[in-house]
């Protein structure tokens, strides 16, 4: 156990070495894996931070029917109760044009601009919920919007959840546009750190033939080079994270800015504690791989002459 700590022991001091003999190239892949890095993590990010919003919004199916002006009380009458006795419907709620312009004046920044309405511009309506059946609630949705509009006494009918379907689909490509994105991008970290160890093996080609002669183990000559790719991974997993929060912390000036103006919070989180560190786990594990991929290619052809 002592010689096997031991060993390790070595290799860390030696990647240490190589680390000091040439920081700025080292810090120059760092930097490059970096980069790499942080376009998947910035892309999943703004994914992850849409999804938090619309999660938020109220998502249940809503059929709005806005009545028109000259609609008699017995036509608006047999509406609602046509309404409530529509399979799917949960509930119906009427919502008069006065408590509609009262809504819309303690809604942010439109104060000023209903002050300047002589007369009220906005319809009675009714507000029918259906029940949250995913994606069948919505097709309801959209049928009971076909049949309304052909009734008499109606001046306009809003599925209001074709928009949450729409977005939810929008969102679903995102996510699968950033797996692929992540997927490219980490095959470009293997082949960083692939080439970079395949120049670390032929600048100390005679240094491992040395190493050879005397003894040593196709394991112990191995084993700083994947120590070096581990680094490297790392390494570049936190120069990501770095990079990444330093823009989210830009952006988000203006995000506030932008967000006063509707009374919402728009600035972007950033990962968990937990979320980092699996990360930064795998950032190393690529470096490991990269490194494991070009040591199985290069190292095999040095033998001690």
């Amino acid at each position: 156990m002592n010689a096997w700590l031991r060993q390790h022991g070595q290799s860390l001091r030696h990647t240490a070495g190589r680390l000091r003999a040439a920081p700025f190239a080292a810090l120059a892949n760092v930097l490059v894996v970096g980069v790499v890095l942080a376009l998947p993590l910035s892309a999943y990010l703004a994914v992850a931070h849409v999804q938090a919003i619309t999660g938020s919004l109220r998502a249940e199916p809503q059929v709005s029917v806005f009545l028109a002006p000259g609609i008699s009380k017995a036509d608006s009458a047999n509406l609602e109760m046509r309404l409530k006795n529509t399979t799917g419907v949960r509930s119906v709620r009427f919502v008069s044009r006065d408590t509609a312009l009262a809504n819309l004046k303690s809604a942010p920044g439109m104060g000023d601009v209903v002050a300047t309405l002589r007369d009220n511009p906005l319809p009675d309506a009714y507000i029918a919920t259906l029940r949250d059946e995913g994606d069948s609630a919505a097709d309801t949705a959209e049928q009971l919007e076909q049949q309304l509009k052909a009734l008499p006494g109606i001046a306009h009918v809003q599925a209001d959840s074709a928009w949450v379907r729409r977005l939810g689909a929008l969102l679903r490509v995102g996510r699968t546009v950033v797996l692929l994105l992540a997927g490219v991008l980490s095959l470009a970290l293997v082949a960083v750190t692939f080439n970079t160890i395949r120049l670390q093996i032929l600048t100390q080609r005679e240094e491992i033939e040395v190493s050879k002669l005397m003894g040593a183990t196709d394991a112990y000559v191995r084993r700083p080079f994947f120590y070096w790719g581990g680094f490297l991974g790392a390494a570049g997993g936190l120069a990501a994270l770095l990079l990444v929060d330093l823009g989210r912390v830009l952006i988000n000036r203006d995000l506030a800015r932008f967000g006063d103006f509707y009374g919402v919070d728009l600035r972007l989180g950033f990962l968990s504690v937990e979320d980092a560190l699996a990360f930064l786990v795998f950032a190393t594990l690529l470096g490991v791989l990269g490194a494991y991929l070009s040591v199985s290619r290069h190292l095999s052809h040095i033998q001690p002459r």
